[in-house]
């Protein structure tokens, strides 16, 4: 018997109400900062993933589905959304196009991971993308985005972290200062933080081990290494935060997974579980689309997990609209009656009236059942002595009175 493969999962119809509700929240606030959507390839060439994500991060050496092509050219399924937007946007030309830019996407994204609760080998971002402008009023105007998103989900329980881990100026001496501190504690590092230390020191900070964690705790801070220029653009950013009412906390090990990421990066994180399950996050990254051959542009955006979100959605008890359910049900009995119930239908649906036609022989004590199931507020029902007298019986199902009207007259009653 065939399963859904480990770490995926199906959607169930009895789900689709939240995965509807929360598409229209991202639908409603990407409208209000003037988003719009783009939809990229489910896979691309390798190379535009280990360009950018970075060798020597988990994503790209443990995590990507990736395969040759039968012209023999390395693919790799989508691990995370912003590489592909950056390829689009120089391939496009949208650096021609009034700054900045602002694109947002819903996507299935594919790693190879461990699978638990919230987090998938298949899942789903929404993500934004912004184009063009440096200034930290935009860092500021991304994670009030982001912020109004959980907020408008009715998300309380969260905590937004915040960060600056500087630019390519900075970055280099406070690595070695990072790295000169872990070399002293290296016999009690854990044997992947061992191997971060020469390839992704930046990454030895977010190491969920145990035995890493009071090290990590005391390591030095990659705001007190920041230049100048980085400096002042966090504290602007703070000053903005703030402007905008909206709390945060200066978390100094959050580096986020991704090797493109530039002076501000941030994550949002439930109060209870912290960043293990963190709803999402993103950050800058002023250097990403000339490393794929585009013109130096400054960029940020974020990416955040839809199966986490509804999952939180779940523990916080959060009351989402339930979709309506068919205004109308038909049943007959004969095939002359099918013929009616056929047409009827047709015609209900044509004036915008959702209707559910019976099918099959059943019996109509069997079909009002279904109808009873389906929570509908009618049933019309059609048996050989209607179709001889060109009416049906139209049922009230919440209180069981029924009437009987001119066929040609359901639509009129029904409106």
């Amino acid at each position: 018997m065939y399963q859904a493969p480990r770490g995926t999962t199906d959607i169930l119809p009895e789900e689709q109400p939240y995965w509807r509700f929360v598409e229209s929240v991202i639908a409603e606030v990407t409208r209000l900062y003037g988003y719009q959507r783009i939809d990229s390839p489910t896979f691309e060439e390798t190379g535009l993933f280990t360009r950018s994500v970075g060798e020597g991060t988990d994503l790209v050496d443990k995590e990507m589905y990736t395969f040759d092509d039968k012209g023999g050219k390395s693919m790799t399924l989508r691990p995370e959304g912003t590489a592909s937007v950056c390829r689009a946007y120089i391939q496009h030309g949208m650096a021609n196009l009034p700054q900045p830019v602002k694109l947002y996407y819903i996507t299935p994204v594919f790693r190879y991971e461990r699978p638990q609760a919230g987090r998938f080998r298949q899942h789903h971002q929404f993500g934004c993308e912004c184009f063009g402008e440096d200034d930290p009023a935009i860092d500021a105007e991304v994670i009030d985005l982001a912020w109004r998103f959980y907020k408008t989900l009715g998300l309380k329980n969260i905590n937004l972290n915040l960060n600056s881990i500087g630019c390519k100026e900075c970055r280099p001496a406070y690595l070695k200062i990072l790295q000169d501190y872990y070399r002293q504690h290296i016999n009690n590092l854990c044997a992947d933080c061992k191997t971060r230390l020469e390839k992704n020191p930046l990454r030895l900070l977010d190491c969920k081990q145990e035995s890493c964690q009071h090290i990590a705790d005391k390591a030095p801070r990659s705001v007190d290494a920041l230049c100048p220029a980085c400096a002042g653009h966090f504290d602007k950013l703070q000053k903005y935060l703030k402007a905008l009412d909206i709390p945060y906390i200066i978390n100094n090990r959050l580096v986020r997974g991704l090797d493109y990421y530039t002076r501000t990066i941030f994550e949002v994180q439930p109060e209870e579980e912290g960043s293990q399950s963190a709803l999402g996050g993103g950050g800058r990254y002023d250097g990403l689309i000339e490393q794929l051959g585009g013109k130096p542009t400054p960029a940020l955006g974020f990416g955040l997990g839809i199966e986490r979100i509804i999952l939180n959605i779940k523990k916080e008890n959060v009351k989402i609209p339930t979709p309506s359910p068919p205004a109308a049900f038909i049943a007959y009995l004969g095939d002359a009656a099918q013929v009616n119930a056929l047409k009827l239908a047709a015609d209900l649906r044509q004036a915008g009236i959702g209707v559910v036609s019976a099918g099959g022989a059943k019996s109509l004590k069997a079909q009002l059942r279904q109808a009873n199931t389906l929570g509908v507020c009618y049933t019309i029902i059609i048996g050989e002595d209607e179709v001889k007298a060109g009416t049906a019986t139209l049922r009230n199902m919440s209180d069981a009175t029924q009437k009987t009207v001119a066929l040609n007259e359901v639509l009129s009653h029904l409106k």
